[in-house]
């Protein structure tokens, strides 16, 4: 199989400078380097050829002779030929030292494992609360009862039985790591015998087994503000699962569940209710007296004529903006009640105005969309 010209494997012109040959070289080895792609042979392969052909075109006098004999031209001086002194300058390449281009390799994300022990988080716990109608627009306080993982009592979270003593670790000899070869690289990472802490239990916790922790009843008090709505959730931060060995506290998510209400609806901020009236409320008009949601009584006008469907706002008694002092509206419906049981007198009456109104007996469609 035929080579490559190594202008070509890079990406390059033959005009490139020596930072934008190593920009391409860096490109390719950190997409095809064998450690990030265990078991492909393809990307092996990519990546061997081009650490060939920055072996030769990072060097002035190779690549000299390269550009003016090709292949023929670097026979005999060290390459072509996959050669691990190509990763001398690696360093350099990479624009910075060995962590570098072990985040590169390996996605590190700007994330880097610490060279010390690590400390462990404990894990986030969930909790489903229901709450009323009512207490979601208002806000209310609730006692919550769950189960985490807390410091042993026993040990004081040490998981090391009363009066013995940590002895040091012989896989890592108290360092925490361990270092392992891949590829051209001495990679450290946590020891696998004592988790990166350096020191092994001889004597383990009775209570806790060596764990340091322990699963206990919690209650805790939470505090639901007012607008909040359902599937929100609220963050109690170091009330989740304790970590092993001291480290950080998970945390606590308590997830808001809201019950329908019977009479009331809620769209964003605002609250949405239907009235029943009757045909001559609307026709002549009136006054009414209508209940919100914390039951105190609001007059509403009616203006004569009013058909039904047509909506009425009350400013400022709708539902709070989370931890502020404002409020939405609240939003009356009108709905003109027809009623089903007339007595003899009701319809000699609305035969009467019937007649008097000279009610149309082919009326005309209208749009509607004007309803």
């Amino acid at each position: 199989m035929s080579k490559r010209d190594y202008y070509e494997v890079l990406g390059v012109d033959k005009s490139a400078s020596s930072p934008e040959i190593k920009k391409a070289y860096r490109k390719l080895a950190i997409k095809y380097h064998p450690d990030k792609n265990a078991g492909d042979a393809t990307a092996e392969a990519k990546f061997k050829e081009a650490t060939e052909a920055y072996e030769v075109l990072s060097d002035d006098q190779k690549k000299q002779a390269y550009d003016q004999y090709g292949f023929a031209g670097v026979d005999g001086m060290g390459g072509p030929g996959f050669n691990a002194n190509a990763f001398h300058g690696f360093e350099d390449i990479f624009g910075g030292g060995f962590e570098t281009i072990f985040d590169s390799f390996f996605g590190g994300g700007g994330q880097r494992r610490s060279r010390g022990r690590q400390q462990q988080k404990g894990s986030d716990l969930r909790y489903d609360l229901r709450i009323t109608f009512f207490e979601s627009v208002f806000g209310t306080k609730k006692e919550i009862k769950y189960r985490k993982d807390t410091p042993c009592e026993t040990c004081d979270g040490t998981g090391a039985k009363s009066g013995s003593n940590k002895k040091t670790c012989g896989t890592c000899g108290g360092q925490g790591q361990v270092r392992r070869n891949s590829g051209f690289f001495s990679v450290a990472q946590a020891c696998p015998t004592c988790g990166g802490e350096g020191t092994i239990i001889e004597n383990p916790c009775e209570s806790c087994h060596g764990r340091g922790i322990q699963e206990k009843a919690q209650k805790l008090n939470v505090t639901i503000p007012a607008g909040i709505s359902h599937g929100k959730r609220i963050r109690l931060g170091d009330q989740g699962d304790a970590a092993p060995k001291g480290g950080v506290p998970g945390d606590l998510y308590v997830y808001i569940s809201v019950e329908s209400h019977g009479t009331f609806e809620r769209d964003g901020h605002d609250l949405y209710c239907a009235l029943p009236i009757s045909i001559t409320q609307a026709a002549l008009g009136c006054e009414l007296f209508v209940k919100t949601l914390d039951d105190k009584k609001i007059k509403l006008k009616v203006s004569p004529g009013t058909q039904s469907g047509r909506l009425l706002r009350i400013k400022g008694e709708g539902v709070y903006h989370l931890n502020t002092t404002r409020r939405g509206d609240m939003y009356v419906k009108l709905i003109v009640n027809i009623p089903t049981k007339l007595s003899s007198k009701d319809k000699s009456l609305l035969k009467d105005l019937s007649e008097s109104m000279g009610e149309n007996s082919s009326p005309d469609p209208i749009p509607l969309h004007t309803l």
